[in-house]
């Protein structure tokens, strides 16, 4: 039967781990004897050879081969005998130059000729190896026999039985074995200290179960409609969802990058790199309004989530642009009230002549304030923005002027734009405005605005009596959730200006802030390409 596979990681990764370890250890084991197995069988040649050449030194060992017969109780056997009994050698072989035993451990074999060749030890060369006999495979050692004159008379050949060797490798077996054994046990240790540990991280998930929720974890992160980012501990971007992409405008290469290499400085990097700290942080990038939210991972990184609220507040301004209409027709209606109850008076006393010159004044006034506007102002969405913003002011005790140099034609390509541009910084201005002359200043609070066309290029400029820009919070007051005034519970402030200069940037051009001359402030806006070529409007 076919053994089953265990289904926990850590199951897996533990016997996976055994599996290896028992591998390399018997792979260890087997290539430590190999070369020991070579060096115990050279060691026993050596000593084989020592013991012949021990044999032919001996004296008087040349004499008795020549002067004698081979006998199995010759003085030739006696010496060789004792030789191989004092050095334990499996035998001690003399033969003459022809080859003929005179010493054999079986001594029936004395007198034969040898089995092996002793031709290079009769020649004058020392010889070892391993071979094969008549008693069996053993380690040899062969050296030539020499009389007192260095003649050749012979040759002795000494054998070490192989299975002397065999015992000493074996002997030296278990020692290798308990080694490894002592080292499969410390990486079986080793691999069950791994498997929990990778147990306790995982929760005990099965392999499968990882592969699912990696998968739903990509669609979610992919799906959702919120924005992701995850930075390592270093700032570098790991993780980046599809709508993070769209947002932030990052492309596809953003993974691995540092932050503050893919997106450029600003408000928005720093928040996601948490140079700026607090929760639902407001930011604006190309033209988008993000609220930002970071948190820190056990590891050291962190992740951020966007939103996007553009939308919301599109919404938002529709509503105060619905409310500033509301509270304009409520200034007329009480204004409408007042001349009225002016009119009934004087048709009550009679004064008919008067009444009905109070009447063609009145018309003639608000006619005349709609038809600046218009005559000056061509396209109907920023006249319309013009004389409502008009009716809000003079609500709050305060004039919008257009200036007399303002001409704007009917050539603007995005007039939305042109109406969050305008409508910003006009609100911008009537609150300083009033808002400075409830301080205490007599004179009247007034907000004028200019427009004018340079070809294709559009300056907005809108100017006010209120207490005017620092020169040191020129810029800050561009940046996102930078405001003086206090935040109502419904909305945060701080958003208008940033949207200003991201539109005109968005354009190619800028937005500034600068101080009037006797008092108040002048933002200047100037949008490149906001108008249409006249040969464009032509055609």
């Amino acid at each position: 039967m076919r053994p089953r596979w265990p289904r926990r990681v850590f199951a897996q990764v533990l016997l996976v781990h055994l599996l290896i370890i028992t591998g390399v250890a018997g792979l260890a084991a087997g290539l430590f004897l190999a070369p020991l197995a070579a060096q115990l069988d050279e060691q026993a040649e050596r000593r084989a050879l020592a013991i012949a050449q021990a044999t032919a030194a001996q004296p008087g060992l040349a004499r008795h081969v020549l002067a004698g017969r081979p006998s199995a109780d010759g003085p030739v056997q006696t010496d060789a005998e004792r030789i191989r009994l004092a050095t334990g050698a499996s035998y001690v072989v003399v033969v003459d130059t022809q080859g003929i035993r005179y010493s054999h451990t079986t001594p029936s074999r004395i007198g034969e000729h040898v089995s092996t060749d002793p031709a290079r030890a009769l020649s004058g060369h020392d010889w070892m190896g391993t071979g094969k006999g008549t008693l069996g495979r053993s380690a040899r050692g062969k050296v030539p026999l020499r009389d007192t004159e260095g003649a050749i008379v012979g040759a002795v050949s000494v054998g070490i039985g192989y299975d002397n060797v065999h015992a000493l490798l074996l002997h030296a077996v278990p020692g290798i074995l308990a080694y490894a054994g002592a080292a499969l046990g410390a990486g079986a240790l080793a691999a069950i200290a791994v498997s929990r540990r990778l147990r306790k991280r995982t929760h005990g998930i099965e392999l499968a179960e990882i592969s699912t929720l990696l998968n739903e974890r990509e669609a979610m992160l992919h799906g959702i409609r919120e924005g992701v980012v995850a930075l390592d501990r270093r700032g570098r971007v790991r993780l980046v969802n599809d709508e993070a992409q769209r947002l932030l405008g990052l492309g596809t290469d953003a993974i691995g990058r540092p932050l503050d290499a893919i997106l450029p400085p600003g408000r928005t990097t720093d928040v996601l790199a948490g140079r700026v700290s607090g929760t639902d942080l407001l930011t604006v990038r190309d033209g988008r309004v993000l609220v930002a939210n970071r948190m820190n991972t056990s590891d050291g990184g962190t992740v951020a989530t966007l939103r996007d609220r553009t939308e919301l507040e599109q919404l938002r301004r529709e509503l105060d642009g619905t409310r500033g209409l509301t509270d304009a027709l409520r200034a007329q209606d009480h204004e409408h009230a007042n001349r009225m109850h002016t009119l009934m008076g004087l048709l009550e006393l009679g004064l008919h002549e008067e009444a009905a010159d109070f009447v063609a004044e009145v018309t003639g006034a608000h006619r005349a304030t709609a038809e600046q506007v218009t005559e000056r102002v061509r396209d109907p969405l920023v006249s319309a923005l013009l004389v409502g913003k008009s009716a809000v002011a003079a609500e709050r005790g305060a004039a919008l002027r257009v200036s007399a140099r303002t001409w704007l034609p009917d050539r603007v390509v995005d007039p939305r734009d042109l109406v969050t541009v305008l409508g910003n910084l006009v609100d911008n201005a009537l609150d300083a405005a009033t808002g400075h002359a409830r301080e205490g200043r007599e004179d009247v609070p007034w907000v004028e605005v200019e427009l004018r066309a340079k070809g294709c290029t559009l300056l907005v400029q809108v100017t006010d009596n209120g207490p005017g820009v620092p020169a040191a919070a020129g810029e800050l007051v561009f940046t996102d959730g930078w405001t003086t005034k206090e935040s109502p519970p419904y909305r945060r402030r701080g958003l208008g200006l940033a949207l200003v200069r991201r539109l005109a940037e968005r354009y190619g051009g800028s937005a500034r802030a600068g101080e009037r001359e006797g008092g108040g402030a002048v933002f200047t806006v100037e949008l490149p390409e906001a108008l249409r070529s006249l040969e464009g409007v032509k055609r």
